[in-house]
């Protein structure tokens, strides 16, 4: 029986982008010749590959999922997009079956290589879904992070030199976790960076819009600031977040000067003892006011010491999932109160 999974919808293509480390994508329409002619072979690795939560194949019909081919920019077939993490890493256009085939299987033990290495941190490490998490769930609770639309996010003030939005929703394990170096010197986005540092000052603001309208009971922070810099001087440690304020469905992102106008659902500070040793911290939201969320604003205001950036690696929401919400239609939700 085939493992590959037939995309049917935009909302179901950005869950499997969310909940599997690494997603091939075989962009194809029926009339095309060459990606009948390599379809064997596609069919072939999905069987012999594929792995819950880990390495997951799907079939894209360009013309019945023109919103998903345009998203990708998709404008020959037979085209193959290999994600890792939500991320793009390599683009294969046309029925090339030597590159295809060394390149899914180059990721694929990349992903085995992972696997092994990542396992047995506990409790807290892992989660139904397989993927990483700072902190234990509250009881009756689960981590609903697989709901957020990557594609719809919006990072203002962030430094391109490390990761994007979507890197903070990655399902894998923080690599400052696992590196000999341990919370040692920072590295840019040349070492692969799987972190975000702000910019021009220590304030980042962070626009995130859901799949399904979510009850959220707490919000995880994971921020794993090394602890010297590469050129000794302490002014030039990123810091960990101090306060967070947040933003109940909006249509779009916040402008710093307009998040000053505008009082916030709920403003957090976050004590330095609040920082776990996996360096999480869980925010305990008023849960009467977070019961009927289309999107979320979260805004770091401040960090924690005398730097001048702020750097988060990891962001898991944890709460309840409720009604699938019409994709690439966003709508403001209730008042701004």
């Amino acid at each position: 029986m085939s493992k590959t999974v037939q995309i049917g919808s935009p909302s179901q293509f950005s869950s499997l982008l969310s909940s599997s480390r690494i997603v091939v994508a075989d962009f194809y329409a029926d009339w095309c010749g060459p990606c009948k002619a390599i379809a064997p072979l596609y069919e072939q690795l999905s069987s012999q590959l594929s792995r819950p939560d880990k390495i997951t194949f799907t079939k894209v019909n360009t013309d019945t999922q023109k919103q998903i081919a345009q998203s990708y920019s998709i404008t020959a077939m037979p085209t193959f997009v290999i994600f890792k993490n939500s991320r793009e890493v390599s683009r294969i256009r046309g029925a090339n079956a030597q590159q295809l085939s060394e390149a899914v299987k180059k990721l694929a033990a990349e992903a085995e290589s992972d696997g092994v290495s990542s396992g047995g941190f506990g409790e807290a490490s892992s989660s139904s879904g397989g993927s990483w998490r700072g902190a234990e769930l509250p009881r009756g609770y689960q981590d609903v992070t697989d709901q957020v639309d990557v594609r719809g996010l919006d990072l203002l003030n962030a430094d391109s030199d490390f990761g994007g939005a979507r890197t903070l929703f990655e399902s894998s394990r923080p690599s400052s976790l696992d590196s000999s170096k341990g919370k040692g010197k920072a590295e840019g986005a040349s070492a692969g960076a799987d972190w975000v540092e702000s910019d021009t000052d220590e304030q980042l603001m962070l626009f995130i819009p859901f799949q399904s309208t979510l009850k959220i009971h707490s919000i995880h922070l994971t921020s794993l600031p090394p602890a010297v810099s590469e050129d000794g001087d302490d002014g030039e440690i990123p810091m960990r977040p101090k306060t967070v304020q947040l933003y109940l469905n909006r249509a779009h992102n916040l402008g710093f000067e307009e998040a000053d106008d505008i009082p916030a659902t709920q403003a957090i500070t976050i004590k330095p003892d609040d920082w776990s040793q996996q360096g999480t911290a869980k925010l305990e939201l008023r849960f009467v006011k977070f019961q009927n969320v289309t999107s979320l604003v979260l805004f770091v205001v401040d960090g924690e010491g005398s730097g001048e950036k702020v750097r988060l690696d990891r962001i898991r929401l944890i709460g309840e999932t409720g009604e699938k919400r019409e994709m690439g239609k966003l709508e403001k939700v209730g008042s701004d109160d």
